[in-house]
């Protein structure tokens, strides 16, 4: 079985990935690590960079790569700096060269979580999840909740600055990733949104684009068979070639 890296989102953590396990552990040789400042990996240093984050998760060996949300950007950047330990790349609810307008709605975010990390997280939750799902899963909206708060703030605002600034870092750059890529994003998300997902499928040379009907951010989570089915095929696809 070949390995692959699952990378989570900033402010969450590894488990944002549990629904997805039971697939890909059929397939793949599944690594999930906690990013920097998040979870039980160590705390995030306040200059910390997209590369940086890069370096802390770094593969052993060559390994399909599926980074969502700031994941999907520390995951271009393995695929820009480290090529030869990159053997697909699948990018899930990615930014990608935000307009002035976007990322100026991502810096007013920063500076919200500063000031209120509750009101940040609660903002957060609405836009990852509809209002009838967070009605039927409850539970999951708390458990996000906590996860978020639960962040040591000083972590979460650095990673959290790469997240609203790396993209304008990597876009420059993913025109030479080499990796086979798919590009996947849910189509009422409103901050990662179908463009975005088209634009890195042009971007990327032989990048695919897929928009999920109806899903919004969290595709691990809400939508995670579909996800897994597009991940695996990718990666089949992919190893087939390599073979």
């Amino acid at each position: 079985m070949s390995p692959l890296l699952l990378l989570h989102g900033v402010g969450l953590d590894h488990r944002m990935w549990d629904r997805c396990l039971p697939a890909l552990r059929r397939r793949h040789r599944v690594s999930a690590p906690d990013l920097p400042g998040h979870g039980s990996a160590a705390p995030a240093g306040g200059g910390i960079t997209v590369s940086d984050l890069a370096a802390a998760v770094r593969p052993a060996e060559p390994a399909h790569v599926v980074g969502f949300s700031l994941g999907a950007l520390v995951a271009q950047c393995l695929a820009v700096e480290e090529p030869g330990l990159v053997r697909s790349l699948t990018l899930v609810s990615s930014v990608a060269r935000r307009t002035p307008e976007q990322a100026a709605a991502v810096r007013a975010r920063l500076a919200a979580a500063q000031r209120s990390p509750a009101e940040t997280a609660d903002a957060a939750i609405g836009r990852w999840m509809s209002p009838e799902w967070r009605a039927a899963e409850p539970e999951l909206a708390g458990e996000l909740r906590r996860t978020l708060l639960g962040n040591d703030h000083a972590s979460y605002l650095a990673c959290y600055r790469v997240f609203a600034t790396a993209d304008e870092w990597l876009w420059p750059r993913i025109g030479g990733i080499t990796a086979p890529t798919l590009a996947v994003t849910g189509a009422a998300d409103p901050g990662s949104t179908p463009e975005m997902t088209r634009l890195l499928a042009s971007r990327i040379p032989g990048a695919r684009a897929v928009v999920v009907p109806g899903a919004r951010h969290l595709l691990p989570l809400e939508e995670p068979d579909l996800l897994t089915e597009e991940i695996l095929s990718h990666t089949e696809e992919a190893d087939r070639g390599q073979l």
